[in-house]
């Protein structure tokens, strides 16, 4: 395992999640309900494969030090743990803002 290329992988998609979570709430503002929703899909599956690669990472471990605790693999898990609790948040989000829109809201199923 290439521990570099990992961790920015790790890190890329860690931020495409937050990202589109970002862009879900900018898009329930404007009651563009569909994009949100397809925002929200989005930000889930880079957050899958974000935590996949944590999960490759942990296993490499082997919870005996095997992988170098390094700057950037703590930047990186910082990364993901934000981008979960922003893709968490926004689903929250959403569903308020089609609630005092009026929009039928039924569990999005997307919480991962």
């Amino acid at each position: 395992m290439d521990f570099e290329q990992t961790m920015m992988e790790l890190l890329i998609n860690a931020g495409e999640a937050r990202s589109h979570a970002m862009s879900a709430i900018q898009f329930a503002r404007q009651r563009n309900w569909q994009q949100a929703d397809n925002a929200l899909a989005a930000s889930l599956a880079a957050s899958k494969q974000a935590h996949h690669i944590q999960t490759q990472l942990i296993g490499a471990d082997e919870g005996c030090g095997k992988v170098p605790v390094t700057l950037i693999l703590v930047h990186a898990q910082d990364h993901l743990m934000n981008a979960m609790l922003c893709r968490d948040l926004a689903e929250e989000l959403v569903m308020l803002r089609k609630e005092l829109a009026g929009v039928a809201v039924q569990e999005s199923g997307l919480a991962g």
